[in-house]
């Protein structure tokens, strides 16, 4: 058993140990990525997490995405390739997978999924519009999910033009309420994804956000919008993208959710270093020059293909090999050191662990965080 997989399995058994493990694992990754800068052969691919796009197909047209559109458009991995990959993920201890989409739940076998998942010992979670949740959240809960993750874009008509098709906000709003009404918080941990956008970037946003979560008993994540994964577009006139003449607007937002941090430090995911480092990410985008970490991750598209992550690094096709022969290969670890150097587009995929896991940046965003709450 390596010293991950015990830290992990002592938090499952002792709750209490888990903020204690999660900054002894930050501690240690920070040492790693110190010491990497001058040997970069310490760096190779541990994977922590796939992601398994499980369909390409989309009940929704949201504004900043293509699944369902002109990407991978039709393609949808078979129940036996994602028996194969879990298999194989169990086989080498990776302690969990996100079913991710396209709609996962659009997937006629994603119950079973699930359900392998838990038998063969893999940690899973989804990512899910959650629009059809209240219809398939019993079978699911009974085969083991017990997390979901939701994008969230706003409220009433904010939402519906984000996504494109009038009406949804209401089915969102009545499938959370009968999720709810079946499993509480202790029984299903919900997240809401809040995206962070030019047309988000505003108090008035971010306080809805928090009431639309506290309405639900979920926690919050904040992703700031994308610039260079291949599955993202940023809208017909770059709406949702920053420009340098926000930094103000960005500045305020970022303020306001650090005060929320402090006054209720289990409502936000991401830490308040963290959460300062967004308004960087946001302006800066490729420029922020912070040791990736995607050595933990896997992605897997609908069309077979594996990725180190969400942008690049292609490792294989599942159609074509088994996940056994592309794990911790030497192309795997390759492209895990090849990412800690940013030979990449740099995107800021996982970039709350990337502050946290870089000693100078932790420093820099720590200073930050406190002189934005000293204002």
């Amino acid at each position: 058993m390596t010293i991950d997989s015990l830290a992990r399995s002592l938090a499952r058994a002792v709750p209490a140990t888990k903020p204690a493990l999660r900054a002894g694992y930050a501690a240690s990754e920070r040492m790693k990525s110190s010491l990497a800068s001058q040997w970069p052969s310490l760096i190779g691919a541990r994977t922590e997490k796939i992601t398994i796009a499980i369909t390409a197909h989309c009940n929704l047209r949201c504004q900043g995405c293509k699944y369902g559109r002109d990407f991978m458009p039709g393609a949808q991995l078979p129940l036996e390739t994602v028996r194969a990959l879990l298999e194989d993920a169990a086989a080498a201890k990776v302690p969990a997978v996100r079913l991710y989409g396209g709609e996962p739940l659009l997937h006629p076998d994603v119950v079973e999924m699930v359900r392998l998942s838990r038998e063969l010992g893999v940690g899973c979670y989804m990512t899910t519009n959650a629009l059809i949740l209240d219809r398939k959240i019993a079978a699911l809960h009974a085969a083991g999910l017990r997390k979901v993750t939701i994008g969230y874009y706003g409220q009433e008509g904010a939402f519906d033009d984000y996504v494109q098709r009038p009406g949804r906000f209401d089915r969102l709003v009545e499938s959370l309420t009968n999720t709810r009404a079946l499993f509480g918080p202790d029984q299903l941990d919900i997240q809401f994804n809040f995206l962070l956008s030019r047309r988000s970037a505003t108090i008035a946003a971010v306080d809805e956000m928090i009431a639309f979560a506290d309405r639900f008993r979920a926690s919050v994540h904040i992703d700031v919008v994308h610039y260079s994964l291949p599955y993202f577009q940023e809208g017909p006139e770059r709406e949702l993208q920053f420009r340098p003449e926000d930094r103000p607007a960005v500045d305020r937002v970022i303020d306001h959710l650090l005060r929320i941090k402090a006054e209720r430090p289990d409502l936000l995911t991401e830490s308040a270093p963290a959460i300062a480092s967004f308004a960087d990410w946001a302006l800066k985008q490729e420029a922020m020059r912070i040791p990736c970490d995607a050595r933990k991750l896997l992605w897997v598209g609908a069309d077979g293909s594996v990725m180190l992550c969400y942008v690049t690094f292609p490792l294989g096709n599942l159609h074509e090999k088994r996940l056994s022969e592309i794990l911790y290969k030497k192309p795997h670890h390759e492209a895990a050191r090849a990412a800690f150097r940013l030979d990449c587009p740099n995107c800021h995929c996982e970039a709350a662990s990337r502050v946290e896991k870089h000693a100078p940046s932790l420093r820099l965003y720590a200073k930050d965080a406190a002189g934005r709450l000293a204002r």
